[in-house]
Parts: structure tokens; sequence; C-alpha cells
């Protein structure tokens, strides 16, 4: 069987750290943030992490 290649639209958006976590950015950051509570905005700066089932799919697509 032949290697799978890398999703690079995963990579893109996918950053995997030294311990193997996946983290993500969070949505809604970029425009229309009146809307939005100081408090909600601060609390998409950190970055999410993936988990569960989903990450296992992405590792997959990373080839990680």
């Amino acid at each position: 069987m032949t290697k799978l290649k890398t999703h690079k639209g995963t990579i893109k958006r996918v950053r995997i750290t030294k311990s193997g976590k996946l983290l993500r950015q969070n949505a809604a950051t970029h425009h229309k943030l009146s809307g939005q509570t100081a408090r909600g905005k601060r609390a998409k700066t950190a970055d999410s992490e993936i988990k569960g089932k989903i990450a296992k799919n992405i590792r997959q697509a990373l080839g990680a």
C-alpha cells in the first residue's frame, strides 16, 4: 500500500504541540467584533484543544 499524502488544509489549521496535543484557533475573531462582549473576545484568543475521535482522524490526515 502506498503512503498517505498529508492533508495540506489541515496543516494550515491545526498545530501539534511537543506533548502531542492538537490545537486549533477559535472562530469569530476577525470581523463583526462589536457585537461580542470583551470577555467573549478575550476567551477566543486562546487556542482550543481537539480531543477524541476527531483528533484521531486529524492525526491520520496529517500523517502523524
